[in-house]
């Protein structure tokens, strides 16, 4: 089954808070785990993946935090999965995992590898803005 962790949700959430500011903004990590009840120090080592990834920057001092490095437009949800759970994989076979003892008669691999391909892409077209207008559009509707 494919599953994301609780750290690429935490992810998601950083960089959504971070998408709705407008302007020159820089999201404080404490805040950030306040708001969505993230374990700080967690949250932390995300952003800090994230940073490494060159998704978001760090700005050091008192008014310090995180900011994004591009638009919410220019940020895929692909980018971010991989940023966090490493490379995007049905089965560890399509990567050319030799251990599998089933791989020279194996018939679903190529069928695999064109799942993948499209997976990846589905994730890789979808932009952070997207998801940050459908959740606006919920909160409003809530509210």
């Amino acid at each position: 089954m494919l599953k994301l962790t609780k750290k690429t949700d935490y992810a998601l959430m950083a960089i959504n808070y971070m998408s709705f500011r407008k302007g020159p903004f820089v999201a404080n990590t404490r805040n950030i785990a306040e708001i969505y009840n993230i374990p700080k120090e967690l949250l932390a080592k995300i952003l800090q993946k994230l940073a490494k990834e060159g998704l978001v920057e760090s700005q050091n001092g008192p008014k310090g935090g995180y900011s994004l490095v591009k638009e919410p437009e220019d940020i895929s949800l692909g980018e971010i999965i991989r940023a966090i759970e490493g490379p995007i994989q049905i089965v560890r076979c399509v990567e050319g995992d030799t251990t599998c003892s089933q791989t020279e008669q194996c018939t679903i691999q190529s069928p695999l590898r064109k799942i993948e391909r499209e997976i990846v892409s589905y994730l890789d077209g979808i932009t952070i803005d997207k998801i940050v207008s459908v959740s606006a559009e919920n909160e409003l509707k809530v509210s």
